[in-house]
C-alpha cells in the first residue's frame, strides 16, 4: 500500500478541537523498523504478538493520560503507529476494515484513496472472514472511552463548533465537509483552513492588536461626547431660554429619542458579530447597501463637520478666557477662533494618527478631568456667591422666588434678529445628544460589540441625561436670567443690577455662557472641563469619522473612494481617511459659528438614527429566521415611534436643511442602486422581498382566472441561455413586464452540486448582462424526454406556471438517431397531454450558438469545468475551479460538446461535459477576496454598452464577429424599421396564433410593424363574405392588420415539384411492402418501427399532406420576403402520425423560409371582444 501523508497548518495544540486530520501513516517506515527494531527477530515478534492484547490498550491509554489521569490536550496523538506495533495482524485488519469501505464499487478498486483513519498491514494477504465480532468489542471497550478527545479521527463528520459556521473570509474559518464528500465514499477532503486559535480578528486576541472592554470602548467614549461643549458653553442659555420647565421637556425629549435609538442599535448589534464601521455596519447589514452607503456617507461627513463644531466650541471657551486677562490674537473673534481651531484640530490628527491607545489613554485623563469639572460646578452651588462681583452677575445661590421667575420660557431674539422658540432652541442643544454613536463607531476595536454596545451606550444615556437634568434645576434655581454687573447696587443691598432691559445686559443665563464657570467652587476647573469636554468630543468624532468612512470604502459601494479603504498598521489604522477629517474640519471650523453649524449636524445624525431606528422594525416586521437577537428590550412599533419621531424632529428644526439632508441620501441611495454592488449581507430588504413575493403568490392563488388576463408564460427549452440566444430573445420579447419567463436545461447523466451551481451562476450572468427578466430551470440525470417531462410537470408555483412552451427546430431529424426524434416528437405529445401550448421556432442559420460565440465575462467554457467530482478530489478542487471561473483565468470558446444532444443540436437540451479529470490544483484561493468583484464590475462596465451587440456578443478568444452574424444573432432584439410579419392562422387554437404577433408588433424595437392576416377560406363561392367577417372579427379583437388574405382552393392538388421535394425528404424513413417481403430494407428498417413510415401512414394522411405541400407554395409565394412568419402548428395526431412524417410536414412548411414560428394553442381562447 502507498504512503498516505496529511498536510497540516499550525501546530497540533494549536489546532481546534472539531478539526478531522490524518495522521501520517508511513508503512515502510514501520517495515524497517520491524527488520531493524528492538521488535527484530522471532522471540521479540512472538512476545508482541502475545501482549497485545493485553498491553496494547493500556499503553495506548498511558500515552493518551498525564500522570493524573487527565487526557492529553494533544488531541492528534498517532494511534495507528501504537495498534501497528501492538496488535496480531487479524485485529489491525478488522480496524483497517472498520473506517474503509470493504465493498468498493469495482471500478474504485484500482484507485488510490486516503481515509480519516487508516492502518497500514506489514502483509496485504490477510483473512477478514472472523473480524466482525473482533471489530466491535474493540471498538466498545477500547476507543469510546479512551480516544474521548480524538474522536474526530474516526468519522469523516465534523462536530458543532463555532469555527464552522465563521464567514469563510475568516481567517479562523472551519473546514465543514461538504455533503458530496460526507455522501460519496470516493470523496476525500481537505483541511485548508486550519489556522491558529490566536489570530481571530472577531475575537479581540489578534496578537499586538488593542481591543477595548465595555467601559473603556463604549461608556467613556459615550460619557466623553455627550458631556461636549453643551454641557459648559449652552446648557445655561437653554435654560434662559426655556425655562427649567421647557427645559426638562426639551432633555426629555432628547432622551426619548437617544433611548429609542440605542434600544433598536441594541438589538441589531446584539442579532451577531459587528465588525468595524458602527453605524454604517448595523444599517447596511439591516437594510441592504443603498440605505447603508448613503447613510454611512452622511455619518462620516456628520462626525467630520461635529468635529468641526466641538474645536470651535473650545475655541469660544478659549476666548472667553484670554478675554478676562485682555488677550487677543487678531481681533478677538472669529478670526481667533479660526487661527485657534486649526491649530487646535492639527494637535488631535497628530495624538489619532499615533495609534488608538495614545487617544484611548488621553480619552481617559480627559474624562477625570471633566468629572472633576462637574463636581465643582455642583459644589459651588451649594457654597453660594463668593463675592460681590459673582452676585452683580446674576448668581444669587438658590433662591425660591428666582426659581419661580425662572420655570416658565422667555424666548428672546439673538443680535442677528433671530427669533428663539422651542424647536430651535431644540435644534442648538440636540447635538449634546449625538455622542451615544461614539461607542458603536469603533465597534471595530471593540472586544465584544454586543456586549459592550447596549451596556455602555444605554448606562451612560441615563447617567447624562441625570446629569443634564440637575444642572438645569441649579442653574434655575441660583443663577437670574439677566445681570447687569453693577457692584453698587450689591453694596447697597438694593436688586436693580437684576432690573434691565432685554439685550442691554451682558450678564445672566440669557446674555453670557459663562454661566457654569461664575457658579462652579473654583472657576478655572470649568475652563479645563470645557476644554476637556470638547477635546474628547472632537477627539472621538475626528476617529468614529474615517473608521465609518473606511469600513464604507472597503465595500467598494461608489466610485473612487476605495483609496481611502487602506489601514497602517497593527490596528488597521485609516490615516487617509484622518487627514480628509482633518481637511473637512478646517473647512467648517473657518465658519466659526456654532449656532449656525449645530442645526446642519443635527440633521445629518437625526437621519442615521431614523435608520437605525427603521432597521429594527423592518427586521421586526419581515421577520427572516436569523432575526434573532439577544437584547430582547426593544419593540418594532417604539422603534417605528422613534424613526418618525427623527423625522418630525428634523423638519421641525429646519425644514429647509431636512430637505436637504432627505435630497443627499435620496441622491446617495440611487448611485448605490444603479451600480448595484455585488455584495450579499442577508439584509432585511431581502427577507421583505421573499415575504412580500410570498404573499403575491398567494393571493395570486385566489384569483380566478379570465380570458381578458391572459399572460404567455413561457417555459423555452434553451438549454444555458448563451447558447440559444435567439430562442430566448424571442420568448423574452413575448414575455417583458408581462409574463413569467423559464429557461428550461436538460442535463444529461448525474452532476454534482457545485456544477449545478456553476451553471446557474452563468444562466444569471447572462440574464444580467442581457437585462432578461427570466429564470432557469436545470433538471440532470434524464433524458431529453424525461427530463423535459420533470421541467414541464414541476416548473413554477401555483397560477405562476408555464402554459406555454417553446422549442427550437430540429434541424437535424433526417440524420439524427431514431431514438432522439422521437423524444422530441413525443415532449410535444405531452405538453399537449398536459393542456400547454407549443411553439417551434426555426431559423435559417439555426439556434445554437455555441460554437460561434466565446466565454463571455471570463466565465469558463462549460466543458471545461468537471460535471462532478473525481475520486480523491475533494469540493474544495471545484469551489477552486468554480473560482477560476469568476477570476477569468478562462477565455476559452464558450462551446457545450457538439455531440450533447441526444435529440437535436439546435433544440435538445442534454450535454456531456465528459469525464474531464482536470488539473485543478495550480488554481488560485477560492477565498481571494480580490476575485468577487471582477465579475460584477464587467457587468457594471457592460452596461453602459448594453445597445451595442458588439459588446455583448464576442467570438472565440474575444474576436469581434462579422456583422452578419452580429446581425442574426440580434435579429429580435435590434430595431426593426417596416418590419413585417406574416400571420398565417390556419385553425382556430384559442387565438394564440394571433395573439403572439401581436405581442410581439407592440415591442418597441418592432412596433412599426405591420401584420400581414392569412385564414383559409370555406367555400370559394362564400370568399368576399369570409373576407369580411374575418376582417368584422379582427377588428373586434382590436388587432390592427395591414392585409387581409383568404386562401381559396387550398384543397387543391399540389405541384409536380412539392410532391417530389416531399419524397425525398421521407425516402430514408419509408417501408415499402416489397421490403417487407422480400427481407430487404432501408436505413430506416434498422431501427425501431415507430420511427419508419409505411405505405398504410402515408395513404391515411394523403390529404393532410397534400394541403400543407399547398401551404408551402403559398408560403413561397407570399413570405419569402416577409421578416417573421408565424403559422398554427400541424396537430400531431396520437397513433395517426409518425415522427418522422410529421417532421417532413414542418421541413416541408419552413424550409428556405424567414424566421419561422409555429404556434399551436391549448384549444382555449386567449382572445375576447367583450369588455
Amino acid at each position: 500500500m502507498s504512503d498516505t501523508i496529511s498536510f497540516e497548518l499550525g501546530s497540533a495544540a494549536d489546532r481546534p478541537p472539531n478539526r478531522f486530520q490524518v495522521n501520517p501513516v508511513n508503512g515502510n517506515s514501520r517495515k524497517s523498523q520491524g527488520a531493524d527494531g528492538p521488535g527484530s527477530g522471532s522471540g521479540a515478534g512472538a512476545g508482541a504478538g502475545a501482549g497485545a492484547g493485553e498491553d496494547g490498550p493500556h499503553e495506548v491509554y498511558r500515552r493518551l493520560t498525564n500522570a493524573e489521569g487527565e487526557l492529553l490536550e494533544d488531541d492528534t496523538f498517532d494511534a495507528t503507529q501504537m495498534l501497528n506495533q501492538r496488535q496480531p495482524r487479524q485485529q489491525r485488519q478488522s480496524i483497517k476494515s472498520s473506517f474503509r469501505d470493504k465493498d468498493k464499487p469495482s471500478r474504485f478498486k484500482d484507485l488510490q484513496t486516503t481515509t480519516r483513519f487508516q492502518v497500514d498491514p506489514q502483509n496485504e494477504e490477510s483473512d477478514e472472514s472472523n473480524d466482525s465480532q473482533e471489530e466491535r468489542e474493540l471498538l466498545d471497550n477500547e476507543y469510546d472511552t479512551k480516544y474521548g478527545k480524538s474522536f474526530r479521527h474516526f468519522t469523516r463528520e465534523a462536530l458543532p463548533r463555532l469555527d464552522n459556521y465563521r464567514n469563510m473570509m475568516s481567517i479562523q474559518a472551519a473546514y465543514r465537509p461538504t455533503l458530496d464528500e460526507l455522501h460519496n465514499a470516493t470523496l476525500v477532503g481537505k483541511n485548508t483552513h486550519s489556522l491558529t486559535r490566536n489570530q481571530d480578528p472577531e475575537s479581540g486576541i489578534l496578537n499586538g492588536v488593542l481591543k477595548f472592554g465595555w467601559i473603556k470602548g463604549v461608556l467613556v467614549r459615550c460619557l466623553l461626547n455627550i458631556w461636549g461643549v453643551m454641557l459648559f458653553l449652552r446648557l445655561s442659555w437653554v435654560v434662559g431660554q426655556a425655562g427649567i420647565i421647557e427645559g426638562f421637556v426639551l432633555i426629555l425629549t432628547t432622551t426619548a429619542v437617544t433611548t429609542i435609538t440605542a434600544l433598536s442599535m441594541s438589538a441589531i448589534s446584539t442579532n451577531g458579530v459587528i465588525k468595524g464601521g458602527g453605524t454604517y455596519y448595523m444599517i447596511s447589514r439591516s437594510l441592504g447597501p443603498e440605505f447603508g452607503g448613503s447613510i454611512g456617507l452622511i455619518f462620516s461627513l456628520a462626525n467630520a463637520v461635529a468635529c468641526a463644531m466641538y474645536v470651535v466650541g473650545f475655541c469660544e471657551s478659549m476666548l472667553a478666557m484670554m478675554t478676562t486677562f485682555g488677550w487677543e490674537i487678531i481681533d478677538g473673534g472669529v478670526q481667533d477662533v479660526r487661527i485657534i481651531g486649526c491649530i487646535t484640530i492639527l494637535l488631535l490628527l497628530i495624538i489619532v494618527v499615533v495609534g488608538m491607545e495614545w487617544e484611548a489613554k488621553a480619552q481617559i485623563g480627559l474624562l477625570i478631568i471633566l468629572l472633576v469639572a462637574i463636581g465643582d460646578f455642583v459644589i459651588g452651588s451649594f457654597i453660594g456667591p463668593k463675592s460681590d462681583a459673582e452676585m452683580a452677575k446674576g448668581f444669587l445661590g438658590y433662591n425660591a422666588t428666582l426659581f419661580k421667575n425662572n420655570l416658565f420660557a422667555d424666548y428672546r431674539p439673538e443680535k442677528g434678529g433671530i427669533q428663539h422658540d422651542f424647536f430651535s432652541v431644540f435644534a442648538i442643544f440636540f447635538p449634546a445628544a449625538t455622542g451615544i454613536l461614539a461607542g458603536a463607531n469603533i465597534s471595530g476595536d471593540l472586544k465584544d460589540p454586543q456586549k459592550s454596545i447596549p451596556k455602555g451606550t444605554i448606562l451612560a444615556i441615563v447617567i447624562t441625561t441625570g446629569t443634564y437634568l440637575i444642572m438645569v434645576l441649579q442653574c434655575g434655581a441660583t443663577v437670574a436670567r439677566d445681570a447687569t454687573g453693577n457692584l453698587t447696587d450689591v453694596v447697597n443691598g438694593s436688586f436693580a443690577f437684576l432690573d434691565c432691559q432685554p439685550g442691554e445686559c451682558k450678564y445672566g443665563l440669557q446674555n453670557s455662557f459663562q454661566v457654569i464657570e461664575l457658579v462652579s467652587a473654583f472657576g478655572p476647573l470649568i475652563y479645563a472641563g470645557c476644554y476637556a469636554a470638547t477635546l474628547s468630543s472632537a477627539l472621538a468624532s475626528l476617529v468614529s469619522a474615517p473608521k465609518v468612512f473606511q469600513a464604507l470604502c472597503k465595500d467598494e459601494l461608489y466610485p473612487k473612494i476605495v483609496w481611502f479603504a487602506k489601514g497602517y498598521g497593527k490596528n488597521n489604522e485609516p490615516v487617509r481617511g484622518y487627514v480628509l477629517t482633518f481637511v473637512i474640519a478646517c473647512a467648517f471650523i473657518l465658519i466659526g459659528e456654532l449656532n449656525l453649524i449645530a442645526p446642519l449636524i443635527s440633521n445629518f445624525f437625526l437621519a442615521a438614527y431614523m435608520l437605525i431606528n427603521f432597521s429594527t422594525f423592518h427586521a421586526s416586521l419581515a421577520k427572516p429566521v436569523g432575526w434573532r437577537p439577544t437584547f430582547k428590550y426593544y419593540n418594532m412599533w417604539l422603534s417605528l415611534l422613534g424613526a418618525i419621531l427623527c423625522v418630525a424632529v428634523m423638519f421641525l428644526i429646519s425644514w429647509a436643511t431636512a430637505l436637504i439632508t432627505f435630497a443627499a441620501v435620496l441622491a446617495l441611495y440611487l448611485i448605490v442602486a444603479y451600480r448595484k454592488p455585488d455584495v450579499n449581507w442577508g439584509s432585511t430588504t431581502q427577507a421583505q422581498t421573499y415575504k412580500n413575493a410570498l404573499m403575491s403568490v398567494q393571493q395570486l392563488n385566489n384569483v380566478e382566472e379570465h380570458v381578458k388576463n391572459y399572460r404567455p408564460q413561457i417555459l423555452v427549452l434553451s438549454g444555458l441561455p448563451n447558447t440559444r440566444p435567439v430562442l430566448v430573445d424571442l420568448a423574452y420579447m413575448l414575455t417583458k413586464n408581462l409574463s413569467l419567463l423559464v429557461c428550461g436545461h436538460v442535463l444529461k447523466g448525474s452532476s454534482s452540486q457545485k456544477y449545478r451551481t456553476y451553471l446557474q451562476e452563468r444562466a444569471a450572468n447572462w440574464f444580467r448582462k442581457h437585462r432578461v427578466k427570466g429564470f432557469y430551470a436545470l433538471v440532470d440525470g434524464e433524458d431529453f424526454e424525461s427530463g423535459t417531462r420533470a421541467l414541464m410537470q414541476a416548473t413554477g408555483i401555483g397560477k405562476l406556471k408555464p402554459n406555454i412552451i417553446l422549442m427550437g427546430y430540429k434541424n437535424d431529424w433526417q440524420t439524427c438517431d431514431h431514438k432522439e426524434l422521437d423524444q422530441y416528437f413525443n415532449v410535444m405529445h405531452k405538453a399537449l397531454d398536459m393542456y400547454l401550448s407549443v411553439a417551434i421556432l426555426r431559423v435559417p442559420q439555426g439556434l445554437d450558438c455555441s460554437q460561434v460565440l466565446g466565454s463571455q465575462d471570463g466565465w469558463k467554457t462549460v466543458s471545461d469545468v468537471p460535471r462532478t467530482l473525481q475520486p480523491n478530489e475533494s469540493s474544495g478542487d471545484l469551489q477552486a475551479v468554480d473560482s477560476s471561473v469568476r477570476n477569468g483565468l478562462s477565455g476559452s470558446i464558450d462551446s457545450l460538446s457538439r455531440n450533447v444532444s441526444q435529440a437535436s443540436s439546435t433544440s435538445d437540451l442534454s450535454f456531456i461535459a465528459g469525464n474531464q479529470s482536470k488539473d485543478v490544483s495550480g488554481m488560485p484561493d477560492p477565498l481571494d477576496a480580490k476575485s468577487t468583484n471582477l465579475v460584477s464590475n464587467s457587468l457594471r462596465k457592460s452596461k453602459l454598452k448594453h445597445d451595442d451587440p458588439a459588446s455583448l456578443y464576442k467570438g472565440p478568444g474575444g474576436a469581434e464577429l462579422p456583422k452578419e452574424v452580429l446581425a442574426d444573432l440580434t435579429q429580435f432584439t435590434r430595431k426593426r424599421s417596416h418590419a413585417v410579419i406574416d400571420v398565417w392562422w390556419l385553425y382556430d387554437d384559442g387565438g394564440l396564433t394571433l395573439l403572439l404577433p401581436y405581442i410581439i408588433s407592440t415591442r418597441r424595437t418592432w412596433q412599426s410593424c405591420k401584420l400581414r392576416v392569412y385564414a383559409l377560406a370555406n367555400k370559394n363561392s362564400e370568399l368576399e363574405f369570409e373576407q369580411r367577417s374575418m376582417a368584422s372579427l379582427l377588428s373586434k379583437f382590436r388587432i390592427d392588420y395591414s392585409d387581409l388574405t383568404l386562401i381559396p382552393d387550398i384543397t387543391k392538388k399540389p405541384q409536380e415539384t412539392s410532391t417530389q421535394f416531399f419524397n425525398e425528404l421521407i425516402k430514408d424513413f419509408v417501408v415499402t411492402e416489397k421490403d417487407g417481403e422480400n427481407g430487404t430494407s432501408s436505413r430506416a428498417t434498422l431501427n425501431e418501427d415507430d420511427a419508419l413510415i409505411t405505405d398504410d401512414d402515408l395513404l391515411a394522411v394523403q390529404d393532410k399532406t397534400n394541403r400543407y405541400l399547398r401551404l408551402r407554395e403559398y408560403l413561397r409565394e407570399q413570405s419569402t420576403k416577409s421578416d417573421l412568419v408565424v403559422m398554427t402548428l400541424p396537430m400531431p395526431r396520437k397513433n395517426i402520425v409518425s415522427a418522422p412524417l410529421y417532421m417532413a410536414w414542418l421541413e416541408s412548411l419552413s424550409r428556405d423560409m424567414p424566421p419561422f414560428l409555429f404556434v399551436r394553442g391549448n384549444q382555449t381562447s386567449v382572445l375576447t371582444f367583450y369588455s
